[in-house]
Protein backbone atom coordinates (compact mmCIF):
# COMPACT_ATOMS: atom_id res chain seq x y z
CA UNK A 1 0.00 0.00 0.00
CA UNK A 2 1.28 3.38 -1.14
CA UNK A 3 1.80 5.86 1.85
CA UNK A 4 -0.32 9.43 1.40
CA UNK A 5 2.88 11.30 -0.11
CA UNK A 6 3.70 14.76 1.88
CA UNK A 7 1.54 16.81 -1.23
CA UNK A 8 -1.15 14.96 -1.29
CA UNK A 9 -1.31 15.76 2.99
CA UNK A 10 -0.34 19.48 2.45
CA UNK A 11 -3.33 19.76 0.43
CA UNK A 12 -5.82 18.00 2.44
CA UNK A 13 -4.44 20.24 5.39
CA UNK A 14 -4.98 23.60 3.26
CA UNK A 15 -8.51 22.52 2.12
CA UNK A 16 -9.65 21.42 6.31
CA UNK A 17 -8.40 24.83 6.85
CA UNK A 18 -10.28 26.90 3.90
CA UNK A 19 -13.40 25.00 5.26
CA UNK A 20 -12.71 26.15 8.90
CA UNK A 21 -12.13 29.57 7.76
CA UNK A 22 -14.82 30.06 5.76
CA UNK A 23 -16.97 29.33 8.67
CA UNK A 24 -18.85 31.50 10.94
CA UNK A 25 -19.18 31.46 14.73
CA UNK A 26 -21.52 28.79 15.96
CA UNK A 27 -25.60 29.02 15.62
CA UNK A 28 -27.18 28.46 18.72
CA UNK A 29 -30.60 27.15 20.16
CA UNK A 30 -32.64 28.79 23.27
CA UNK A 31 -30.43 27.18 25.66
CA UNK A 32 -27.45 27.92 23.97
CA UNK A 33 -26.38 24.42 22.57
CA UNK A 34 -25.19 24.75 19.22
CA UNK A 35 -27.78 23.64 16.33
CA UNK A 36 -26.96 20.51 14.29
CA UNK A 37 -28.08 19.76 10.74
CA UNK A 38 -30.83 16.88 11.10
CA UNK A 39 -32.48 18.18 14.56
CA UNK A 40 -35.35 19.48 14.57
CA UNK A 41 -36.33 22.78 15.38
CA UNK A 42 -39.08 25.23 15.88
CA UNK A 43 -37.90 28.85 14.28
CA UNK A 44 -39.86 31.04 16.57
CA UNK A 45 -39.86 35.11 16.10
CA UNK A 46 -39.14 37.24 18.70
CA UNK A 47 -41.68 38.66 20.89
CA UNK A 48 -42.32 42.39 20.55
CA UNK A 49 -44.97 44.62 21.36
CA UNK A 50 -46.13 44.50 17.89
CA UNK A 51 -45.58 41.01 17.22
CA UNK A 52 -47.10 38.38 20.21
CA UNK A 53 -48.04 35.24 17.90
CA UNK A 54 -46.30 32.03 18.17
CA UNK A 55 -43.81 30.10 15.73
CA UNK A 56 -43.97 29.60 11.71
CA UNK A 57 -46.91 27.15 9.70
CA UNK A 58 -47.38 26.81 6.09
CA UNK A 59 -50.46 29.10 5.03
CA UNK A 60 -52.33 29.16 1.81
CA UNK A 61 -51.41 33.00 0.13
CA UNK A 62 -53.08 32.80 -3.28
CA UNK A 63 -55.49 31.34 -4.89
CA UNK A 64 -55.29 28.71 -6.21
CA UNK A 65 -53.57 27.60 -2.84
CA UNK A 66 -50.32 25.68 -4.31
CA UNK A 67 -47.50 26.50 -3.18
CA UNK A 68 -48.15 27.19 0.13
CA UNK A 69 -46.31 30.06 2.20
CA UNK A 70 -45.45 30.46 5.41
CA UNK A 71 -46.77 32.42 8.07
CA UNK A 72 -46.79 33.02 11.66
CA UNK A 73 -49.14 32.35 14.07
CA UNK A 74 -51.36 34.62 16.00
CA UNK A 75 -51.97 32.22 19.02
CA UNK A 76 -48.78 33.14 20.86
CA UNK A 77 -48.74 29.22 22.80
CA UNK A 78 -48.23 27.56 19.40
CA UNK A 79 -45.01 26.64 18.70
CA UNK A 80 -45.55 26.64 14.93
CA UNK A 81 -44.24 23.38 13.00
CA UNK A 82 -40.62 22.29 13.44
CA UNK A 83 -38.55 21.99 10.68
CA UNK A 84 -34.53 20.74 10.01
CA UNK A 85 -31.82 22.22 8.33
CA UNK A 86 -29.21 20.62 5.85
CA UNK A 87 -26.34 21.75 3.98
CA UNK A 88 -26.42 22.08 -0.02
CA UNK A 89 -26.01 19.08 -1.60
CA UNK A 90 -22.07 18.93 -2.47
CA UNK A 91 -21.12 17.80 -6.32
CA UNK A 92 -20.19 13.85 -6.21
CA UNK A 93 -16.90 14.24 -6.64
CA UNK A 94 -13.52 15.45 -3.94
CA UNK A 95 -12.00 17.75 -3.05
CA UNK A 96 -14.66 19.32 -1.54
CA UNK A 97 -14.89 20.87 2.21
CA UNK A 98 -15.78 18.65 4.71
CA UNK A 99 -19.07 20.24 6.28
CA UNK A 100 -19.08 21.24 9.73
CA UNK A 101 -20.65 19.44 12.82
CA UNK A 102 -23.02 21.89 13.93
CA UNK A 103 -24.12 25.06 11.96
CA UNK A 104 -22.46 27.77 11.47
CA UNK A 105 -23.49 31.50 10.11
CA UNK A 106 -23.27 32.13 6.62
CA UNK A 107 -23.49 29.02 5.58
CA UNK A 108 -25.51 27.93 2.83
CA UNK A 109 -28.26 25.64 4.40
CA UNK A 110 -32.02 23.92 2.82
CA UNK A 111 -34.77 24.35 5.64
CA UNK A 112 -37.65 21.88 5.70
CA UNK A 113 -40.73 21.54 7.54
CA UNK A 114 -40.86 18.15 9.07
CA UNK A 115 -44.37 17.04 9.24
CA UNK A 116 -46.18 13.83 8.80
CA UNK A 117 -49.53 15.20 8.60
CA UNK A 118 -49.44 17.13 5.01
CA UNK A 119 -53.23 17.41 3.50
CA UNK A 120 -52.40 19.62 0.69
CA UNK A 121 -50.24 20.08 -1.65
CA UNK A 122 -48.48 16.74 -1.54
CA UNK A 123 -46.87 17.33 -5.30
CA UNK A 124 -44.32 19.69 -3.80
CA UNK A 125 -41.27 19.31 -1.92
CA UNK A 126 -41.28 20.39 1.91
CA UNK A 127 -38.16 22.52 1.60
CA UNK A 128 -38.36 26.27 1.93
CA UNK A 129 -37.74 28.59 -1.52
CA UNK A 130 -38.07 32.09 -2.10
CA UNK A 131 -40.15 33.09 -5.17
CA UNK A 132 -37.58 34.11 -7.81
CA UNK A 133 -40.14 33.80 -11.26
CA UNK A 134 -40.18 36.79 -13.50
CA UNK A 135 -44.21 37.40 -12.08
CA UNK A 136 -42.94 37.89 -8.54
CA UNK A 137 -43.39 40.63 -6.59
CA UNK A 138 -40.93 43.43 -5.42
CA UNK A 139 -40.97 41.31 -1.63
CA UNK A 140 -41.32 37.91 -3.10
CA UNK A 141 -42.88 35.53 -0.75
CA UNK A 142 -40.98 32.84 1.10
CA UNK A 143 -42.77 29.09 -0.54
CA UNK A 144 -42.96 25.20 0.43
CA UNK A 145 -41.79 23.90 -2.37
CA UNK A 146 -38.04 24.36 -3.03
CA UNK A 147 -35.01 22.28 -4.22
CA UNK A 148 -31.96 20.96 -3.13
CA UNK A 149 -28.92 23.08 -4.09
CA UNK A 150 -30.94 25.49 -6.07
CA UNK A 151 -30.10 28.99 -5.26
CA UNK A 152 -33.58 29.98 -4.30
CA UNK A 153 -33.75 27.17 -1.66
CA UNK A 154 -30.95 28.16 0.06
CA UNK A 155 -30.82 30.20 2.62
CA UNK A 156 -28.05 30.93 5.75
CA UNK A 157 -28.40 32.36 9.31
CA UNK A 158 -26.86 35.55 10.50
CA UNK A 159 -26.58 36.91 14.13
CA UNK A 160 -29.77 39.55 14.16
CA UNK A 161 -27.67 41.77 17.00
CA UNK A 162 -30.91 42.18 18.93
CA UNK A 163 -30.22 39.40 22.39
CA UNK A 164 -28.94 36.48 23.54
CA UNK A 165 -29.69 34.06 20.58
CA UNK A 166 -31.25 36.23 18.28
CA UNK A 167 -30.77 35.31 14.64
CA UNK A 168 -31.83 36.61 11.11
CA UNK A 169 -32.31 34.11 8.08
CA UNK A 170 -30.69 35.70 4.67
CA UNK A 171 -30.73 34.65 1.17
CA UNK A 172 -28.14 35.48 -1.81
CA UNK A 173 -31.16 37.83 -2.63
CA UNK A 174 -32.39 39.66 0.45
CA UNK A 175 -33.39 39.07 4.45
CA UNK A 176 -36.20 37.09 5.26
CA UNK A 177 -38.94 39.26 6.83
CA UNK A 178 -42.25 39.66 7.27
CA UNK A 179 -45.80 41.80 6.44
CA UNK A 180 -49.13 41.35 6.88
CA UNK A 181 -50.36 38.29 5.42
CA UNK A 182 -53.58 37.86 3.90
CA UNK A 183 -55.87 35.86 6.12
CA UNK A 184 -56.17 37.78 9.90
CA UNK A 185 -53.00 39.88 8.80
CA UNK A 186 -50.79 36.97 10.42
CA UNK A 187 -47.59 37.67 9.72
CA UNK A 188 -46.40 36.20 6.18
CA UNK A 189 -42.77 35.77 5.47
CA UNK A 190 -41.22 37.53 2.86
CA UNK A 191 -38.08 38.27 1.09
CA UNK A 192 -36.99 42.26 1.95
CA UNK A 193 -34.25 44.47 1.71
CA UNK A 194 -36.24 46.44 3.94
CA UNK A 195 -34.46 46.35 7.58
CA UNK A 196 -37.48 47.50 9.08
CA UNK A 197 -39.08 44.52 8.48
CA UNK A 198 -36.76 41.80 9.46
CA UNK A 199 -37.66 38.74 10.96
CA UNK A 200 -35.89 38.46 13.90
CA UNK A 201 -36.09 34.74 15.37
CA UNK A 202 -35.03 32.09 17.89
CA UNK A 203 -34.24 28.15 17.52
CA UNK A 204 -36.40 26.06 20.06
CA UNK A 205 -35.09 22.46 19.74
CA UNK A 206 -37.80 20.07 20.04
CA UNK A 207 -36.71 17.51 22.83
CA UNK A 208 -37.83 14.37 21.22
CA UNK A 209 -40.15 12.44 18.76
CA UNK A 210 -42.98 12.28 20.87
CA UNK A 211 -42.87 16.18 21.72
CA UNK A 212 -42.44 17.20 17.88
CA UNK A 213 -45.78 14.74 16.96
CA UNK A 214 -47.95 16.16 20.08
CA UNK A 215 -46.91 19.91 18.52
CA UNK A 216 -47.38 18.77 15.15
CA UNK A 217 -51.00 17.72 16.38
CA UNK A 218 -51.75 20.64 18.32
CA UNK A 219 -50.87 22.76 15.89
CA UNK A 220 -52.25 21.10 13.08
CA UNK A 221 -55.54 20.84 15.18
CA UNK A 222 -55.92 24.60 16.56
CA UNK A 223 -53.75 26.32 14.55
CA UNK A 224 -53.78 25.73 10.99
CA UNK A 225 -57.79 25.99 11.34
CA UNK A 226 -57.75 29.91 10.47
CA UNK A 227 -56.83 28.96 7.28
CA UNK A 228 -59.04 28.02 4.79
CA UNK A 229 -57.76 25.10 3.76
CA UNK A 230 -57.54 23.28 6.74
Amino acid sequence: MKKPSLLSFLFTLILVAAAVCIQGERVTDTYGFPLSPGEQYFIQPVKTKSNNGGGLVPAAITFPFCPLGITQTLLPYQPGLPVSFSYKQRKPNPPWPIPPVHIPTSYALNIEFESNIWPFCNEFSKLWEFDDSSSAPKEPPILIGGTRREENSLFMIENAGEGENTYKLTTFAGTVGAIPGVWFKAPQLVLTNDTAKTLVVKFKKVDDATTAATSTSRVEKQGLRMFPFY
